[in-house]
């Protein structure tokens, strides 16, 4: 039997390649609904790509989209580089590169020319659409792009807000405020026409933020394999070896047969069922196999478990 060490480290930098590959895709997703069916219709959204597009607005396309979106991700990351990781330091700053060059190489000509899409309630839902895949994407596969992203992680270490929370603050105070961008009219007609430009706004982040949260939980989401078969050392070996999961071996006995038998434990992710349902079935036929959903897996190979520190209690609520 082979050694597993170079058949891990191989594993590991295929699933490496792949995480860098789908964070390219997903950000590049990202720029394409925001630039191509977002921008043009001059609806501010939440995050920092709305943000940018205030700037933007505000200045009469002085200060590009891109340059904003990249300079103030610097200087968030600056600013909070204490309560951020390394890591997710260094994954923002690819990230907000990556986009801010997509957006900088095509915004000029979308916010040049009339919309690809007239109608702006399609266009929006459309751009909302490609929006909640990108998210989904880099977020799947670890990437990030910064902006209120920033802001959330920075306040969940100095307050008990949580980042959702701090998140939707933010998203919807960006697009309340599109409402005093330069614009040539009264009041009333003001009023008419932001309103609409703010329900457009609201209408894509339920849209983006629905599906990237759909998107995310569903990669996210654990499957449980019981397996019991009479070649369990041969199913084991293929399953860690051809999808890097882990297989726990349980003594078992039948109950009316008296036989020994073995029992096998796989926790996997949903991408990787098809897989091993090919190997138990490539490898006995036979084999009895059951699946189940499991909520969350806390450990190597899975979800992180946070806890957060409950804060002291100051004297003057013990005293009360």
């Amino acid at each position: 039997m082979t050694s597993t060490a170079p058949t891990s480290r191989k594993a590991a930098f295929g699933n490496s390649v792949r995480d860098w590959a789908a964070i390219v895709l997903g950000i590049t997703i990202y720029a394409i609904g925001f630039t191509v069916f977002i921008l043009p219709h001059h609806v501010v959204i939440g995050g920092m790509a709305g943000f940018s597009t205030l700037i933007y607005y505000a200045t009469d396309g002085l200060l590009p989209v891109a340059a904003v979106m990249y300079g103030t991700n610097i200087l968030l990351l600056i600013c909070g580089y204490k309560y951020l990781g390394r890591g997710f330091v260094l994954r923002t700053i690819f990230g907000t590169t990556l986009l801010s060059l997509l957006i900088g190489l095509v915004e000029g000509y979308f916010t040049s020319h009339p919309p690809i899409v007239s109608s702006a309630p399609m266009s929006i839902i459309l751009g909302g659409v490609l929006l909640g895949l990108g998210i989904g994407i880099y977020y799947s596969h670890h990437g990030t792009t910064g902006g209120t992203d920033i802001v959330a992680a920075i306040m969940s270490h100095v307050s008990n807000v949580s980042m959702g929370r701090v998140m939707m603050i933010i998203d919807v105070s960006i697009v309340a405020f599109s409402f005093f961008l330069p614009f040539d009219g009264d009041m009333e007609a003001r009023v008419q026409a932001r309103t609409q430009t703010i329900i457009f706004g609201l209408l894509a982040i339920v849209i983006y933020s629905l599906l990237a949260d759909k998107y995310i939980a569903q990669g996210k989401q654990t499957i449980q394999f019981i397996i019991l078969s009479e070649k369990w050392n041969d199913v084991a070996y293929r399953i860690t070896h051809e999808t890097g999961r882990g297989a726990t071996i349980w003594d078992a006995q039948g109950y009316w047969t008296g036989d020994e038998k073995k029992l096998m434990l796989v926790w996997c992710r949903e991408v990787d069922t098809y897989n091993i349902y090919r190997i138990v079935h490539e490898v006995d036929p036979n084999a009895y196999v059951t699946t189940s959903t499991v909520r969350n897996v806390y450990g190597n190979g899975f979800d992180r478990l946070k806890i957060k520190k409950k804060q002291p209690h100051r004297q003057s609520d013990k005293a009360n």
